[in-house]
């Protein structure tokens, strides 16, 4: 190795590099020519661009239902509601063929799929035409329907990411180019970027509201950040699994920050209030008044679907193969039940950011409390983990090599996870780039890289520059006992994914290998929420810059 790379090397103290996202990473060397203070505006914009173009690639496959008559998929189910939402007076929108696509999401989807069907309509009105157009699969539409979701998501969601990454890498004193890594790392997460922009949906526009709440929660900013998050609810039902820690949060801050601040909650509870009401009085008042709000908090809680629906890698779920909930227990028994084990799985999360309502704990709690939902709610579907995973990403911000390790397994995890799905609608090709691509990404394949490797290959300290010990940083944590946990993992996944693709399951046990997935996740997750558990409670004390 010359000696010209080894001074580099060595110039980069231990500490300094605990404080560099992904050092000694592809993601790093891809941006480290851009560290100069004159160039640094550029990254943003660069990681935009490529984002954007993975998603349109992703999106040249297929989707959701495609050539699967008579009900097709979600794809059918937006294309479907831009259709009726055009066509059909507010009154109707709850109520229309419920049999098909019938709207099931709050008020927000709707003027949200009004919008794009009114603008598609502009281009092409045969797109959306009231029944005429069901099933309809013509290039031109898939294109348009494909951008929309990205158009979306760089109003909604990337703007947020990049923001809070250039919040909490501001107060950890880190360079703007390590606050760009720690956004891109975000911003490629696979499973967000396959199920919106491969198997088709809109989750980037809640999830973004939710990101636009933590950022506001950041810069104490509070009737906004409310007034964010009740947004996020009236697009997408899932956002609930955030709740109780915005509550708690937001109620600690009015109590325990500074003494009792009457003035602070009467602006939160007034945003709250305010921005329901703003939300669903068209519904109201055009709607047919209170009959058509319930009618659509009706749909939005179907809890006549039973405990699950698909096979999810969820604690009722796996357990029903022994205990067959269905059978032993009524409906109303299996919702007392669910809430009761949600309840006892967030309750820890909630007091604890109730009474210690500091910034640095706003992901650990996210996380711990969206994931007992998914864990133990009622009525979970495998596209749910992008709601716990999105406060898990987020902490690809940290400096922690620990968390970061942690972080990318379970990222991996969610998206084996949504594989059965994936396989379904003919993506298989999409997941396997993804997972590879987004992996080698973030340096997780660093451990195999040849250290022979020119130095010229890579603008950065590459990982043929650095030492094998602190390569093998990157892809494990210290801990011997989760480097097992996650290799086995590893493991796992690859012997079921080669059964599932090379071997055909026993006829008796025709879901076995679906089965065997969500097995294995629910394993990781309870793992990860665990772990996740016990860093937030540890985290009480420390600062921003220890995370």
């Amino acid at each position: 190795m010359p000696s010209k790379t080894l001074k580099k090397v060595e110039k980069v103290k231990p500490d300094k590099r605990a404080q560099e996202s992904f050092y000694a990473s592809p993601l790093y060397d891809f941006l480290y020519p851009f560290k100069p203070a004159g160039s640094q505006w550029l990254p943003e914009y660069i990681i935009i661009l490529f984002a954007i173009i993975i998603r349109c690639a992703i999106g040249l496959g297929p989707y959701s239902g495609q050539s699967a008559k008579p009900m097709h998929g979600d794809f059918e189910a937006q294309r479907h509601w831009l259709e009726i939402t055009q066509h059909l007076p507010i009154s109707q929108w709850y109520y229309f063929d419920l049999e098909y696509w019938g709207l099931d999401y709050p008020p927000l989807t709707a003027y949200h799929s009004y919008i794009l069907g009114k603008l598609g309509s502009l281009i092409n009105p045969e797109w959306f035409a009231l029944d005429s157009s069901r099933g309809l699969e013509s290039d031109d539409l898939k294109t348009y329907m494909r951008f929309t979701v990205i158009l979306s998501e760089i109003i909604f969601y990337i703007p947020a990411v990049i923001y809070f990454a250039k919040w909490v890498g501001r107060h950890r004193g880190v360079s703007p180019i390590d606050q760009f890594i720690a956004a891109a790392a975000i911003l490629f997460q696979p499973a967000l970027m396959l199920i919106d922009h491969g198997h088709f949906q809109y989750n980037c526009v809640m999830l973004g509201f939710t990101v636009y709440a933590i950022n506001n929660l950041m810069d104490e900013f509070y009737a906004p950040a409310a007034t964010c998050f009740v947004l996020s609810i009236c697009f997408k039902q899932m956002s609930l699994y955030f709740s109780p820690i915005f509550f708690a949060y937001l109620l600690g801050r009015c109590v325990f920050k500074t003494g009792i601040r009457f003035p602070r909650f009467l602006s939160i509870s007034l945003a709250t209030i305010a921005t329901f009401l703003v939300i669903y009085l068209p519904l109201y008042i055009m709607g047919g008044g209170l009959q058509s709000v319930l009618q659509s908090t009706h749909r939005i809680f179907p809890f006549a679907r039973g405990i699950f629906e698909d096979k999810v890698a969820n604690f009722w779920c796996v357990t029903n193969i022994f205990v067959k909930y269905k059978v032993l227990f009524t409906q109303e028994q299996l919702q007392l039940y669910s809430l009761v084990a949600t309840a006892l799985g967030f309750l820890p999360a909630v007091i604890l950011v109730f009474l210690y309502p500091k910034k640095h704990l706003i992901p650990f709690a996210l996380a711990a409390c969206s994931m007992s939902f998914f864990l133990f709610s009622f009525q979970v579907h495998e596209k749910t983990i992008l709601v716990p995973l999105l406060p898990i990403t987020l902490l690809y911000t940290s400096s922690n090599w620990d968390v970061l390790s942690l972080v990318s397994w379970i990222n991996n995890v969610g998206l084996f996870t949504l594989w059965p799905l994936l396989k379904k609608d003919g993506l298989v090709l999409q997941y396997c780039v993804c997972f590879a691509f987004c992996n080698w990404l973030l340096g997780n394949f660093s451990f195999v890289t040849p250290t022979f490797l020119p130095k010229f290959l890579t603008p950065g300290p590459s990982v043929s520059s650095v030492d094998s010990n602190y390569r093998r940083r990157s892809l494990l944590p210290k801990s011997v006992i989760w480097k097992l946990i996650i290799l086995g993992s590893y493991l796992s996944m690859g012997a079921i994914h080669v059964l599932d693709m090379f071997v055909a399951p026993p006829s008796n046990y025709p879901d076995l290998w679906v089965i065997l997935n969500c097995f294995l996740g629910f394993g990781c997750f309870i793992l990860f929420w665990l772990w996740n558990y016990h860093k937030l409670f540890n985290s009480v004390g420390q600062s921003l810059q220890q995370l």
